[in-house]
């Protein structure tokens, strides 16, 4: 460059030049000497692009995440935690010394009683785990399932409580899981976006702010898909104008992106350029990939894409069509992790069973139990099980007591609980066949191995081969990371 000319820039255009040279490299050379550069910052990590794979920080255990989210809250008292001794008491008062300071959603503890579960649990595969009678595929791959009975949280309500399971924080704006981990380690797939949420049943509750990408750029966010119809809204062509004039116009959009970019150096922008990028080869990629005629009719079979509720009604569970709407799903979430999408989130509402809880979770559970078991199953034979990880997860449980609500004739329900409930984990690296962690024996309070949800999400960055303490991103003058500020490596679960 002629120095006259240099001489000439304005100084922001001057320091944004040099940072891209030898302050760029001053820079990189600080945090390799730290050993930050490996921990994701993000003048590394905005570059990754799809089917871009970046090194994790050590041997990793999985590649890919399914993330089963049964939004609402699951009652673990009915399907993973077995209470003998809470159906004995069934309604009788629980002790005071146990309700004095505990704040409840909707219960009016001076006159809730315990309620017991009628649906009983019954022992599955070599390793014994009990499971709800009412998810008897489900149990049926016990030896390959990790149960965590220890599991709370923070939260007691609904939209708090997803954004702490999905972003580690029950604060709006902060990455979601699927983000960080595709922020960390990009995505192989070239096509189709490295994080994708499938949904069924009900609205999620708390809209597209579990998916979002926070302060991360936007080409990590989770694209939504759909199980049928066009898979990603918006994806096709406007009408009247054709594939030639849909080129030329993105063509026009990435150069005047890329001439802003060149004089500001805003790394969204960068973000913009690549989501435009992908969503002209998901044109052609997405509707392969929905296409499930091409798979065989035993594999639409066992996952039961084209069955029916049975006749079974809800208020809660989506109606009819989450039936063969779940299936797709997770007929599609092993489609996607072949085709090398890093995190699929497949999210089905509601299971806040605040009242008609047999009926309907009777319905919920035979929603989801035939596809899960079906999804595990068919990565195992495909080979894909030991490096996909699989979580079934819920923002909180439910009460041993029954809800009491004013209002209610009579009580068929349960109501939040964040301080003990249940999720479990399965592949990519996870030892099956055990259960971890108990409860009293009501199932109110954690007597052995508690498991904060920051401790879930350190376990499965630590499968990806990431420290979360290291995986950082700075953001508005502090580091911040998935677990925020705690977080601990639960390795019992490691296999």
């Amino acid at each position: 460059m002629d120095p006259h000319e240099t001489i000439r820039l304005a100084r922001r255009d001057f320091l944004v030049s040099s940072a891209r040279g030898v302050g760029g490299i001053a820079l990189a050379s600080l945090l390799g000497r730290d050993g930050v550069l490996g921990a994701a910052p993000a003048t590394h990590r905005v570059s990754a692009g799809p089917g871009r794979v970046l090194p994790s920080q050590f041997a990793p255990r999985a590649k890919n995440c399914i993330f089963l989210f049964m939004e609402g809250g699951v009652s673990q008292i009915d399907l993973f935690d077995p209470k003998p001794r809470l159906n004995e008491l069934h309604g009788q008062k629980m002790p005071e010394s146990l309700t004095k300071n505990v704040r409840f959603a909707f219960i009016q503890k001076e006159s809730a009683v315990l309620w017991g579960s009628p649906h009983g649990f019954a022992r599955h595969g070599k390793c014994g785990t009990e499971f709800g009678r009412l998810l008897p595929r489900i149990g049926s791959c016990a030896d390959d399932i990790a149960v965590v009975r220890s599991m709370h949280t923070d939260a007691f309500n609904h939209h708090p409580g997803e954004l702490l399971m999905y972003c580690g924080s029950p604060m709006l704006g902060r990455p979601s899981i699927g983000s960080w981990v595709n922020y960390a380690l990009g995505s192989e797939s070239r096509d189709l976006p490295g994080y994708v949420v499938l949904t069924a049943g009900r609205a999620a509750s708390g809209g597209t702010t579990m998916f979002s990408s926070g302060f991360l750029p936007s080409n990590y966010s989770g694209v939504m898909f759909r199980s049928k119809g066009e898979p990603v809204l918006d994806l096709p062509n406007p009408p009247g104008i054709d594939a030639e004039a849909r080129h030329l116009g993105l063509d026009a959009l990435r150069d005047l992106d890329r001439l802003r970019q060149t004089a500001v150096g805003d790394p969204e922008i960068a973000a913009r350029i690549a989501n435009y990028e992908l969503a002209a080869r998901m044109q052609l990629a997405a509707p392969e990939l929905t296409d499930l005629s091409r798979e065989p009719e035993s594999i639409r079979t066992a996952y039961g894409v084209d069955r029916d509720a049975g006749g079974l009604k809800t208020q809660r569970g989506g109606g009819p069509d989450a039936f063969p709407s779940f299936a797709r799903n997770c007929l599609l979430a092993r489609r996607m992790v072949e085709r090398g999408v890093r995190f699929v989130a497949i999210h089905h509402a509601s299971w806040d069973h605040h009242n008609d809880l047999d009926g309907d979770l009777e319905f919920n559970c035979r929603v989801v139990d035939q596809p899960v078991a079906a999804l595990l199953r068919d990565l195992k034979q495909r080979g894909l099980l030991d490096e996909t990880l699989v979580v079934w997860a819920s923002e909180f449980g439910r009460t041993p007591l029954g809800e009491n609500r004013p209002g209610f004739a009579s009580v068929t329900g349960r109501d939040h609980h964040p301080f003990a409930f249940s999720i479990w984990m399965a592949g990519g690296g996870i030892r099956g066949g055990q259960v971890l962690g108990e409860t009293d024996e009501l199932g109110w309070n954690i007597t052995r191995d508690p498991v904060h949800v920051n401790d879930l999400h350190a376990t499965m960055l630590h499968l990806f081969g990431l420290d979360h303490e290291r995986l950082t991103h700075r953001h508005q003058g502090r580091d911040f990371r998935l677990t925020d500020v705690g977080g601990k490596i639960v390795r019992p679960l490691l296999a």
